[in-house]
């Protein structure tokens, strides 16, 4: 419960000013919980915002489990799923930038993170993909993985727009995944 409070308090904070306004002091008041339960739970600021992620995309998960994709094909599908996560952060570009930033980060505990987020990625675009699955699907499912990220730092960045992260995201299915096209 003050676990999830903390990463409430600094998604707020990072909804209002992005990776700066994530102050570890800052986010103990919002989630009025003291500095060294903060401290607890994440090792660094970097940590707390790659947590907030992982917790992001499992919310993503467990809506996806509520409201499967209705597209017919594993490609369509896959973009389905993709694309509700990408309406959901286009809303939010300080969190994003700011979960991002974390999300690069060489911190350990970070990079724990990362993986988590894969993982959970993978999950979405397996269950996306259906049944019967390609043999190589993990593969298939890391690649789309790698194309969202590397997306969505373009667009974090300002190189790109959320119409060109569809449209990467639409090429890497048409090319991995079987169906119409």
């Amino acid at each position: 419960m003050r676990r999830q409070r903390v990463i409430d308090a600094a998604m707020e904070l990072g909804l209002e000013g992005g990776y700066e306004a994530v102050q570890m002091r800052d986010v103990a008041a919002r989630a009025h919980v003291a500095m060294g339960t903060v401290y607890r739970y994440f090792f660094s600021k970097d940590h707390l915002l790659a947590a907030a992620l992982v917790h992001w995309v499992e919310q993503l998960e467990e809506r996806l489990a509520e409201y499967p994709p209705v597209a017919q094909t594993p490609c369509d599908r896959v973009v389905e799923v993709l694309d509700r996560g990408l309406r959901a952060m286009g809303r939010q570009p300080k969190l994003v930038a700011a979960v991002f930033a974390a999300l690069a980060s060489p911190d350990p505990a970070a990079v724990d993170c990362q993986q988590q987020v894969a993982v959970v990625m993978d999950r979405i675009v397996s269950r996306a993909i259906g049944e019967p699955q390609p043999p190589d699907t993990p593969a298939r499912s890391r690649i789309i993985g790698h194309v969202w990220y590397s997306s969505l730092v373009g667009w974090v960045n300002g190189w790109s727009d959320m119409d060109r992260v569809h449209d990467e995201l639409a090429v890497a299915a048409r090319l991995l995944l079987p169906g119409d096209r």
